[in-house]
């Protein structure tokens, strides 16, 4: 029995990058040989086993043969004559596919320290694609699981520095007009949208998805803003495609959370069904992306506070973006649509995502964005009425049902006014 560190704990102690969870691969080994060492089976679609103290997981090398469409068709051999360049041969790209005996799984090492790299099982080049910083596949395998697609974008959204290899592009882009990402499950793709989207840089992600065809899939209600043109003098960038990498890339800066980054990813999406004679306005674009975000939400799946937080921002960005011109009535209405004084919490994020788009702009990335406090100011100012006293003087008055809201809505708007009328 030989155990190897496999995967992305390699790859991450080479680049000198944190390891969060390491993965081990077991060759030589039988079930039952790991069950009579008191390592736990897990795994249900190829043998996984927990170790009985560290409780990480260990895999027996296998291999993988296609068997059907999509990510889950597959027939998975694990034995003791699979070899460890084997396995390593079904893993997606060479970076993913080096690894270091368990032995020396605790040693420091460096993709450019030619020492520190001697003891490693390295068959496919992933330490040269590390120093050369590319993204590559590992065998012609990667094409039999469409996911890989959405992992190497991902991967460009984590490594910034890195280029996908222009073999394995056009790999990606054989997969797709032969119909493979079609086959792939909404929650599946999800799930990779969501972690690219928190990467570093995660307009990357879908550079990448568009330039292999992918995003036209997946996404085409995105992909489709591109070449999209916008006023120049509120978008110095012109295209609206360009203008939403730039609001997402805005939100990753300000370290947003994924409802944030997804409500950036889908705010303009109305912009793409503008009719062309009246370009490059967008009027009501508003109302459009909201009922394509609906779309785009139930075929994806999203989760409703991503779904949520999206929708508000798609609605109203454009009212908070011009909120300093509204009265107090219209600023406590805006805050009604927004549901803000019942969920506070999910309108901070919205203005956060407002605040993005408006920096995500050509040139005006480092503009202060003052509606952001404002507004929050505003909902605190509104928060400080007392309603429970303002129903029990409705109610003394003789006011009942939505009489009674409308006091409330009053006493609301007189607080906005006093709040306007201190800041002078």
């Amino acid at each position: 029995m030989q155990i190897y560190m496999v995967g992305g704990a390699v790859r991450d102690r080479l680049l000198g990058r944190p390891v969060n969870d390491r993965d081990w691969v077991v060759v030589g080994a039988t079930p039952d040989e790991m069950a009579a060492q008191g390592y736990l089976p897990v795994g249900r679609d190829f043998p996984v086993f927990l170790h009985p103290q560290t409780h990480e997981e260990y895999a027996l090398a296998r291999t993988e043969r296609k068997s059907g469409r999509g990510y889950r068709g597959f027939a998975v051999q694990a034995s003791p004559e699979v070899t460890l360049e084997e396995d390593l041969s079904r893993r997606d790209l060479t970076i993913n596919a080096i690894a270091q005996p368990a032995d020396a799984a605790g040693a420091s090492a460096s993709a450019s320290d030619p020492s520190a790299t001697h003891g490693l099982c390295d068959p496919y080049g992933g330490v040269r694609d590390l120093q050369a910083r590319v993204l590559r596949h590992v065998t012609d395998a990667f094409r039999e699981d469409p996911v890989r697609i959405l992992r190497v974008a991902r991967f460009a959204a984590r490594f910034t520095d890195f280029t996908v290899a222009p073999e394995t592009l056009a790999l990606m882009r054989e997969m797709v007009e032969a119909g493979e990402v079609d086959h792939l499950v909404a929650e599946r793709v999800w799930q990779e949208l969501a972690r690219g989207l928190m990467e570093p840089a995660p307009s990357r992600m879908f550079e990448v998805l568009r330039a292999c065809g992918a995003l036209a899939v997946l996404l085409p209600e995105l992909d489709r803003l591109w070449g999209v043109p916008q006023r120049a003098e509120y978008h110095p960038e012109v295209d609206t495609g360009v203008h939403v990498m730039m609001v997402l890339d805005m939100a990753a800066r300000l370290q947003a959370p994924l409802a944030v980054r997804f409500a950036c990813l889908v705010h303009d999406l109305g912009k793409g069904t503008t009719a062309a004679d009246v370009l490059p306005r967008h009027i009501g674009h508003e109302t459009r992306s909201a009922e394509l975000l609906r779309d785009v939400c139930e075929r994806l799946r999203v989760p409703v506070d991503c779904r949520e937080t999206a929708d508000v921002v798609a609605r109203e960005h454009g009212h908070i973006h011009r909120s300093a011109d509204l009265n107090a009535a219209a600023l406590v209405r805006l805050l009604e649509r927004c549901d803000a004084l019942r969920k506070p919490a999910r309108f901070a994020e919205v203005l956060l995502a407002c605040e993005c788009d408006a920096r995500g702009r050509l040139g005006f990335e480092e503009t202060p964005y003052p509606q952001h406090p404002r507004l929050a100011a505003i909902l605190a100012a509104a928060q400080s009425v007392v309603t429970a006293e303002i129903a029990a003087r409705a109610a003394a008055a003789g006011a009942a049902g939505p009489q009674v809201g409308e006091w409330i809505r009053k006493a609301r708007v007189s607080a906005v006014a006093d709040w306007l009328a201190a800041q002078g």
